[in-house]
């Protein structure tokens, strides 16, 4: 999300990085791998991840303590462009460290920051602390921000340390003081965005409890709603440690300091002029001067008595050490499941890989049991955060199906219990709310993945895929009276057989822009549907979605000209003439700086944060009929080529995510290969700002996992490209299953994996075998059923000889106009 716009505006500057995480997590990463390389067993696969990886350059990567899709990623909360929370630029200042956080977002206002907790010196006690933000905050002290998978740490310029774990809806902060008096302030209102609604807090001095609550607005939605949230902060640390002064306090920007020195509650409505940060909570001191102090702090988005259960359910008198190793074990449960052979990687391979797999597993937040307005006491799985269907269906959903079913499984139901309590499958869930539709309805995307593969299992793990059918259909069928917020608008699509420009709308409402790529996603979104009815028999919804799925057909205009290249996709009228535009325009080469390209009403350009050039290569399910428009096998290749070339390509943008593997439906899979080495390490790499953009809910980091494996999925489908590994071997565990598959590259060459491969290096497929018979589908794809479903092993033998691995020697991927996809496995 919101990934082209950020990148097509740093791509008009220079970016300064100014990366400060402690040197010490990049000696243990090199630590773990040497030991590794030596011969020692791997045990702790969280040793090989950088959480700082996209904390610069606008990846927008939360690296606070988190569990495996933990409601809680605590860290501090910083000034300037954090929308994390959390920034590697040391020019910041940090105002307080709080518990709710999301990742990989591009919000630029950010989401959540809520319930800030800020350590502080107060030599004349209670009266002369600090509570005013700009007042407060502190800068970092430089290279002493560290983090690992479950624990996060930084030491402010006045030598207090930071640290914190976390439960899934729960943390544990300790704090150690240099000297002297600790004192705290807790905020009420202030969160990332400035959305306060109002709230009120609640101090219990004899139990040391601080109860907050309030209301919100969501970073990616409508500004007319609001979410609840609430904490409940323990400070006596179960009794080891003693309250001294405490009170509650106000403030502003323009001289107000108010502190009320013995009072216990606040209670605050919205502030209906100006949208100052509201500045209010607690203040508080710990008698005895204690050197370390721990506090602890649940957070719920039903009541601030449940805030309180979290805590003491899932952390109780447990030491910060006990949370930390249970934090580590729950990761280790889920990056175990694909094992790379580190002893014969090279090391930066190693950290990008496992930084990213970690990434995939840290985002949508798991609130199950934290449902609220209208998810409020559901039984189903329910998740926030989903940011958004647009970029997550096409490789974080898919790589998921590796290794997780029941995650899985679990986020599945919560899009079909999202269509059974408000009537649309979600698209963009933020912040507890509907948040805005970019494509299509492109969780029917993730829904079909998850049925194609797991249909045989899905009973048992609580899917019904009777009732994701008849949702499904609902959003092939249903126009909603509103599809800003889900679902689509089908009437008038169906009644064109495209989104048609400026067609009158009497039946619905939605922002009448993007009309060139919604037409591209409501199409993939028709395979999806297309794919579910095959898998559970339904002829006549076959016949029906096949047809819809080729409708992208019906934007391309095969006048319009760029670059010597004739045919692009385009808007079109109604009346079926086209509104012509510069194929360029929204491209990373476009000289109008001011042009609008996302949801804003002036786009003009027809297509969603991309150009032309771009969303013309998108079209999953039937790329042979792409070729086929553009000239055939020859052309197309040479347009790939010029795209790359030119640069129009964005590594960062998700319709550009299956480009550098579109060489395989011209039977040209050498050349996927080439492009593949060339946009990973021109796009990623392990430092701060190694993301081209924001992770956008690790879409980014299970784009770059799958390149590093050899793979790209198909979404909706069994079938994953078969490009050619990074890595000498990998394991890939599918507990759940019981099965294992081992892919071992036969003839790997370490110097094959470079931005671009030298003369005699083997990286090109030549050769492939399942379970030692040669792969019945060629050389260029592998399907889901024969490998992964059934463990064994997968032998990809390589060569130096790019021309003799330059075609697929059997079966292209399928497509629809090809007969592909004839019947479900």
């Amino acid at each position: 999300m919101f990934g082209a716009v950020l990148i097509l505006a740093a791509a008009a500057v220079t970016v300064t990085v100014h990366a400060q995480p402690s040197p010490d997590v990049q000696k243990g990463i090199a630590k773990a791998i040497k030991n590794a390389k030596n011969g020692g067993k791997v045990t702790d696969f969280t040793a090989f991840v950088n959480p700082f990886i996209g904390t610069d350059n606008f990846g927008d990567v939360c690296p606070g303590a988190s569990v495996p899709f933990g409601m809680v990623k605590v860290t501090t909360d910083n000034t300037g462009y954090a929308p994390a929370g959390y920034v590697a630029d040391n020019t910041q200042f940090i105002q307080g460290v709080s518990p709710l956080h999301d990742s990989g977002t591009g919000s630029s206002l950010g989401s959540y920051g809520n319930f800030k907790i800020m350590p502080q010196f107060c030599p004349g006690g209670f009266n002369t602390c600090k509570t005013i933000l700009s007042q407060r905050q502190r800068l970092r002290k430089n290279n002493t921000d560290f983090a690992s998978p479950g624990y996060f740490a930084q030491t402010l310029d006045n030598d207090i340390k930071i640290e914190a774990t976390a439960t899934r809806r729960a943390a544990l902060e300790r704090f150690t003081f240099p000297e002297g008096t600790p004192f705290f302030s807790v905020d009420l209102g202030n969160d990332s965005p400035l959305s306060f609604g109002g709230g009120s807090l609640d101090f219990d001095p004899a139990a040391g409890r601080i109860k907050i609550g309030g209301r919100w607005r969501p970073s990616f939605g409508p500004s007319l709603f609001f979410y609840q949230a609430f904490a409940c902060y323990d400070i006596l640390d179960n009794g080891k440690q003693t309250l001294g002064e405490f009170g509650v306090w106000t403030a502003d920007n323009f001289g107000m300091d108010a502190k009320a020195l013995g009072q216990t509650h606040l209670n605050l409505s919205i502030n209906l002029i100006g949208s100052s940060p509201y500045q209010s909570g607690a203040l508080f001191s710990l008698a005895g001067n204690p050197s370390e102090v721990n506090i602890r702090v649940g957070v719920s988005f039903v009541s601030a008595d449940q805030a309180c259960q979290n805590a003491e359910t899932e952390i109780g008198m447990s030491s910060f050490e006990e949370i930390q190793d249970l934090a580590v074990s729950q990761w280790n449960d889920k990056l175990s499941r694909i094992e790379l052979d580190v002893a014969r990687s090279a090391p930066n391979i190693t950290e990008i890989f496992y930084s990213s797999y970690y990434r995939s597993f840290l985002t949508p937040n798991n609130a199950t049991g934290e449902g609220s307005g209208a998810f409020a006491g559901t039984t189903s799985p329910y998740f926030d955060s989903l940011y958004c269907s647009w970029d997550t269906f096409r490789t974080w959903a898919p790589l998921l199906s590796l290794t997780s079913p029941v995650d899985y499984a679990e986020v599945v139901e919560n899009y079909i219990d999202g269509w059974r309590k408000n009537g649309v499958i979600p698209e963009c869930r933020s912040n507890q709310l509907p948040g805005w539709t970019q494509g299509g309805s492109d969780g029917t995307n993730i829904l079909a993945d998850f049925a194609v593969k797991y249909h045989a299992e899905a009973a048992s793990l609580g899917v019904d895929l009777n009732e994701m059918f008849t949702a499904l259909l609902s959003d092939g069928e249903e126009n909603p009276p509103e599809w800003n917020t889900g679902g689509r608008q089908i009437n008038v699509y169906k009644a064109h057989g495209f989104v048609p420009f400026a067609a009158f709308d009497a039946t619905s409402t939605g922002r009448q822009t993007r009309e060139g790529s919604r037409t591209l996603e409501y199409a993939m979104n028709d395979f999806g549907i297309r794919q579910v009815a095959q898998v559970l028999g339904h002829a006549d919804e076959v016949t029906t979605y096949t047809n819809r799925s080729t409708w992208f057909k019906n934007v391309w205009d095969p006048t319009v000209k760029s670059d010597g290249f004739e045919g692009f996709m385009q808007k079109r009228f109604g009346n079926g003439t086209f509104k012509n535009l510069n194929p360029v325009d929204c491209s990373p080469l476009d000289t109008n700086s001011s042009r609008a390209c996302s949801l804003t009403q002036d786009n003009q350009n027809g297509f969603y944060e991309s150009s032309s050039w771009e969303y013309s290569f998108f079209a999953p399910q039937d790329m042979a009929t792409l070729v086929d428009l553009m000239g055939g096998n020859e052309t197309f290749v040479k347009r790939l080529d010029h795209f790359f070339n030119k640069g129009y390509y964005l590594a960062g943008n998700e319709p550009s995510f299956g480009t550098p593997s579109a060489y395989h439906y011209a039977d040209h899979p050498a050349k996927s290969v080439q492009r593949g080495r060339q946009v990973l390490f021109e796009n990623f790499d392990i430092t701060a700002g190694g993301l081209p953009g924001n992770d956008d809910q690790a879409a980014m980091a299970t784009f770059a996992a799958f390149h590093i494996l050899g793979l790209f999925p198909i979404p909706s489908t069994t079938q994953f490209l078969l490009i050619s590994p990074f890595v000498p071997s990998y394991t890939v565990h599918n507990p759940h299953l019981g099965v294992s598959t081992t892919v071992t590259v036969d003839g790997f060459d370490p110097a094959s994996v470079k931005r671009k491969i030298p003369d005699g290096a083997a990286a090109y497929v030549a050769n492939v075998t399942v379970n030692g018979v040669p792969s019945v589908t060629g050389r260029c794809f592998i399907d889901f059923f024969d490998t992964f479903k059934k463990g064994g092993n997968i032998t990809i033998t390589v060569t130096s000889n790019m021309d003799e691995a330059d075609s697929c020697e059997g079966s292209l991927p399928d497509s629809l106009s090809t007969g592909g996809w004839a019947s479900a496995r």
